[in-house]
């Protein structure tokens, strides 16, 4: 294939939504794997262990060996379960987690080293209400677990699978409105404005207490510890996974690891600038980023392993705790002061603060 017949595919948009979505999906898979990996390699060094290292150079064949386990391991489904929904809940947990990432830009727009004639924006969908987009999908993946627990026609999944939803619902509210102040500061619903308003300064800054609510969260969110009371294994076995085996019940954690993936994402768009190398100013003018399209891709990239390394940090240091204590902090805690963080922002932005 000659250049100019190259070129002229890639000017064709609709190519370059293709092969973004397929990057994208490739990378967030692949991420997925090697999670897995990095969370058993960080708690091991936490725990003073030496975590997997048989499969492979360092181990890192070790989530290939998982996968090959998992898809050969004999399909269990038990005669008194609701077989449809049964089947397709790991599904329904797991596409919302693909689907959120379509609207979270990943880079800033480039002509690939000149080959273009017009910028490529690096982000699959750029929707003016693209933070509404994520709300509404995030907000599905709740189906999934919830109808796992119930067709599994398990008291234990059962009771897991209400866990989740009542979690999950709580937490969304003050998520929501956490987010109320970024999008007032900004002005506009659209990822990809946010990130570019945060070249004055990143949002974490003047909205430190909007980021803590919304990271506490995305851990409620995503059901990791100390909020992963679904599956809270000393009290209902394992939750609304309980009857679940081979890879329906891989689908359940991919969806996790995914769901990581999308909030950290979404955490770096909203308050750490997106794919902003700098917290003030942006790149400040620097020439050589026109050059070197990649740092954005670079910097983005960056920042999102390193809230996942946050995520594995966490749930090894952190006990998990009661139930009565998740939705006390969800709805007498956070809730107050996300309508209290709402009331500041618009003050400050009255006063001409921001």
């Amino acid at each position: 294939m000659n250049r100019a017949l190259l070129i002229q595919i890639l000017k064709n948009p609709w190519t370059i939504n293709v092969i973004e979505i397929f990057v994208v999906f490739g990378m967030i898979m692949f991420t997925v794997a090697y999670l897995s990996l990095l969370e058993r390699k960080i708690s091991a060094r936490i725990q003073y262990r030496i975590g997997p290292n048989r499969v492979g150079p360092f181990g890192l064949l070790q989530p290939f060996a998982d996968g090959i386990k998992f898809i050969f391991k004999e399909d269990i489904i038990p005669n008194h379960v609701n077989k449809v929904f049964y089947v397709l809940a790991p599904a329904i947990a797991i596409v919302p987690a693909l689907l959120t990432f379509a609207v979270v830009p990943f880079g800033s727009p480039t002509t690939f080293f000149g080959i273009l004639d017009e910028p490529v924006r690096l982000q699959i969908a750029d929707l003016n209400v693209g933070i509404l987009y994520i709300f509404a999908i995030a907000s599905l993946g709740v189906y999934g677990i919830v109808l796992g627990g119930w067709a599994s026609n398990n008291k234990y999944s059962l009771l897991g699978g209400l866990r989740s939803s009542a979690q999950m619902i709580s937490y969304e509210i003050s998520m929501g409105l956490a987010v109320m102040g970024v999008l007032m500061m900004a002005g506009s619903l659209s990822l990809a404005d946010i990130v570019k308003d945060q070249e004055r300064c990143w949002y974490i800054f003047p909205q430190f207490l909007g980021f803590l609510i919304f990271v506490v969260a995305a851990f409620a969110e995503t059901n990791r510890l100390p909020f992963d009371l679904p599956e809270a294994d000393s009290e209902l076995v394992a939750g609304y996974h309980t009857e679940y085996s081979s890879m329906k019940f891989a689908m359940f954690f991919m969806a996790e690891y995914s769901n990581m993936i999308t909030a950290s994402a979404v955490i770096v768009t909203l308050y750490l600038g997106g794919w902003q190398g700098l917290p003030v100013g942006g790149w400040m003018g620097l020439p050589i980023v026109d050059k070197l399209w990649f740092m954005p891709l670079a910097w983005f990239c960056t920042k999102v392993a390193f809230l996942l390394f946050v995520f594995i940090w966490v749930r090894w240091t952190l006990p998990r705790c009661r139930y009565d204590q998740l939705m006390k902090l969800g709805w007498k805690i956070f809730l107050p002061l996300s309508l209290l963080n709402i009331l500041i922002t618009g003050v400050l932005i009255m006063m001409d603060v921001y």
